[in-house]
């Protein structure tokens, strides 16, 4: 009995070769649902993402919220996809997001499923504007071509934390047999319960923005030329529009990328945090066509990358840390100067997630709003926003260093379409006072401090491994005790977020969340430096982020890097003691 012929002959194939290793890796174990919701390769058996898989996980969340929404019935859902597609297996984005608004149909829920592909911020950004009980986007962002996911957001706006994952994987559970029609999709065009809210959305969000554009006379005159890539993602559309919005003249967009490609054919990885590799046809676009600013968004167009030609004539590519330092203050100042805002400034705030630099915690401190960290990972920032939002806070703008920006309110993730047009905003107001971008980031870092930041990792594919380099962390002189120093830096805190311990704290208890799934202790050192080293949740990485603040005016940089690269070094040797642990380092 077969459903889908395509999956159903991979399967048949494998059990006439009788390659039971084949079946045991489609078969073997289920995809978990976590708080990211699901991201794995499409194809066959339930390690997989697929029609049936789909159904499964929709069913499940389905059922899920129906325990937590009386109202689910009336308020409904909203479904959106990228342009992600996978011939052997005859999954795609869009016939998945059809397959799930099925589901909820049948329940008699209502479903806003968008007709055609848009950026993932678009689906919260309708969960919040049409007041909708959840909003599933699927997408598999920057992952490479063969993966797909499914991204799910509560009634607040923002992506789910726990224990809502574990509620819903436990209904996925109790809900695997396919809903009479499950597989029925067609039943949905005709239904009464589907509506589109392309159009609307299209409008609104657009019209949302522009609360953030100031300086509409500049960018009218502004002969600043900008280049922009959508990585043969969803984003091309969405950004000329954007553009539109805020009166400035279109960017050029790379021919050979701007289109959607579910091969990604120009790129290895569809990643722009991979640098220059990625910006290939950008540089020689900007370089024909005379332009300054090149934007690079992700495949389904939720984060930014932003690289500027330098006097020199070579490209700086901006890292997270330090467009989030000028996106910090730019939309700072702008509330400052324009705003019809009328909160003190005591109800102002920003954030940023732990492992991202302190940069605002500077700022914020000489301008007197305040500064919040989170957890990393845009879910937390977004339900923080929230919280506050609804206390009456103004949250102006939150960010990670994983290119992620959050510079509007009516959306509570990061969104790299607002984020690209309002850099396009910041170079063409600094233009007018002669100042690149690069030149404003260094007087940033002259009023309010240099931030210096270094991030690396290292692979491991042994569990045993990692567990053991954290335990000699927390055992380091002896039982329960943590480094003193590092090589010549003397640490002067430490807070273990697997644990909960935190040595800054009176009653010595970490204020964060805790985790003891995963690890993750950050170093404080005398010397102003910070290093975080952690577990990754999808990858077999060891990950360090490392940061030095110095205070405004200690403007020796070159110096300051060297002190950091050699924290770094020290950090390498004594704590990650690579040969020992026989770590395989990150391969530029």
């Amino acid at each position: 009995y077969q459903q889908n012929p395509k999956t159903y002959a991979i399967v048949k194939q494998l059990l006439a070769e009788g390659n039971a290793g084949e079946l045991q890796k489609y078969f073997g174990s289920r995809m978990e649902f976590g708080t990211a919701g699901l991201r794995a390769a499409m194809g066959a058996g339930i390690s997989h993402m697929n029609d049936l898989t789909i159904i499964q996980t929709t069913q499940g969340f389905c059922r899920y919220l129906e325990k937590n929404f009386s109202d689910l019935k009336k308020r409904g859902v909203v479904i959106g996809f990228d342009a992600r597609a996978h011939l052997s297996s005859g999954g795609s984005s869009k016939r998945f997001a059809r397959l799930a608004a099925n589901t909820f149909i049948s329940q008699g829920v209502p479903v806003y499923l968008f007709s055609d592909i848009i950026p993932t911020p678009f689906v919260p950004y309708t969960v919040t504007h049409l007041k909708l009980c959840a909003g599933i986007m699927v997408t598999a962002s920057h992952n490479p071509k063969q993966d797909n996911g499914y991204k799910v957001y509560w009634e607040n706006g923002a992506q789910i934390i726990s224990p809502h994952d574990k509620g819903i994987s436990q209904a996925i559970e109790e809900n695997q047999e396919p809903w009479p029609q499950a597989w029925d999709d067609k039943l949905i065009d005709s239904s009464l319960l589907l509506h589109d809210p392309y159009a609307m959305v299209n409008k609104e969000y657009f019209k949302d923005i522009q609360k953030q554009c100031f300086y509409r006379n500049i960018n009218k005159e502004t002969n600043l030329k900008f280049v922009h890539t959508s990585v043969h993602g969803v984003g091309h559309k969405f950004v000329q529009l954007a553009f539109k919005a805020f009166d400035l003249s279109p960017p050029f967009a790379v021919p050979e990328q701007k289109d959607p490609d579910p091969d990604f054919p120009t790129v290895k990885y569809p990643n722009p945090e991979e640098g220059k590799g990625v910006l290939t046809l950008s540089f020689a676009l900007a370089e024909k066509d005379g332009a300054r600013i090149i934007l690079a968004n992700d495949p389904d167009a939720d984060r930014l990358a932003v690289a500027e030609k330098q006097e020199s004539g070579e490209w700086k590519v901006f890292s997270g840390n330090e467009l989030g330092a000028l996106l910090g203050w730019w939309i700072f100042t702008c509330w400052k100067n324009n705003s019809r805002d009328t909160r003190a400034i005591k109800d102002v705030y920003m954030l940023s997630s732990t492992v991202s630099s302190k940069i605002l915690r500077a700022i914020a401190l000489k301008e007197g709003f305040h500064f919040e960290e989170t957890l990393t990972g845009f879910k937390w920032m977004g339900n923080r926003a929230k919280q506050l939002m609804d206390q009456g806070k103004a949250v102006l703008f939150a960010f990670e260093e994983a290119i992620g920006y959050m510079c509007c309110p009516a959306v509570l993730d990061k969104d790299g379409v607002s984020a690209a047009v309002i850099t396009a905003e910041m170079a063409s107001f600094l233009a007018t006072r002669n100042l690149s971008l690069s030149q404003q980031l260094k007087a940033v870092y002259d009023e309010y401090g240099f931030h210096i930041t270094k991030a690396s990792y290292f692979i491991c594919h042994d569990p045993k491994v990692i567990q053991q380099l954290f335990d000699n962390l927390r055992n380091f002189d002896g039982k329960n005790t943590y480094p003193k120093s590092c090589g010549r830096f003397k640490v002067s805190g430490i807070r273990d977020l697997t644990t909960g311990y935190d040595s800054s704290q009176p009653d010595q208890k970490a204020i964060l969340p805790t985790s003891k799934s995963s690890q993750m202790i950050t170093f404080t050192f005398a010397n102003g430096g910070v290093a975080t080293m952690r577990t990754s949740g999808t990858e077999p990485k060891i990950k360090y982020y490392s940061e030095l603040c110095a205070p405004p005016g200690n403007s020796d940089v070159e110096q300051l890097k060297k002190e950091l690269d050699e924290l770094v070094n020290a950090l390498e040797k004594h704590f990650f003691q690579p040969e020992k642990n026989k770590l395989q380092r990150k391969t530029e």
